[in-house]
């Protein structure tokens, strides 16, 4: 099980560098997990720098993995990893969802690099 956080979805449906990378860890949406916050953060920065139908688009695409909504069990895991690892609040969300679920986490944010069960893809 993989969780690809706001970084790599945001770099597969931007084309960025990296993005053929992503799609290989994005072949099978069966076996990904999806924090709600990765969805809130890729719809919010497309709409922004694109079009709201493209938005709408990567919304769809990213509902077809498995959602993770923010309950109460993620909310008290996520403050214990944002103080353990000096995390941002969404960050240490979907650090908490990956380690609860057993999922490893991909990812070019360069906060989350060093973390144990963390797959970093570092931006050339």
């Amino acid at each position: 099980m993989k969780l690809i956080d706001s970084s790599g979805w945001l770099e597969f449906f931007t084309d960025g560098p990296l993005a053929q990378t992503y799609a290989s860890y994005l072949k099978n949406p069966h076996e990904i997990v999806t924090p709600s916050v990765v969805l809130y953060e890729v719809y919010k920065v497309i709409k922004r720098l694109r079009t709201e139908e493209e938005a709408l688009a990567a919304a769809a695409q990213i509902g077809k993995t498995r959602l993770v909504p923010l309950d109460d069990q993620v909310a008290l895991t996520a403050a214990d990893v944002s103080l353990t690892h000096r995390l941002a609040m969404a960050d240490s969300i979907i650090y908490a969802t990956a380690l609860m679920l057993g999922a490893t986490l991909v990812t070019s944010d360069g906060d989350l690099a060093e973390l144990p069960g963390v797959t970093y893809l570092k931006k050339s």
